[in-house]
């Protein structure tokens, strides 16, 4: 969803702002899990 997108987006810079790396983000939903990291968008 948008809302994901912003989510990881905005963790991503937080991360980064404290010298960390995120390597993948996970969505866990009902039926599936979503690797923002394989939808390229990290």
């Amino acid at each position: 969803s948008v809302l994901d997108i912003t989510t990881t987006k905005a963790l991503v810079r937080q991360a980064r702002d404290l010298g960390l790396c995120i390597e993948d983000h996970l969505i866990v939903g009902r039926r599936e899990v979503v690797s923002m990291k394989d939808r390229g968008l990290l």
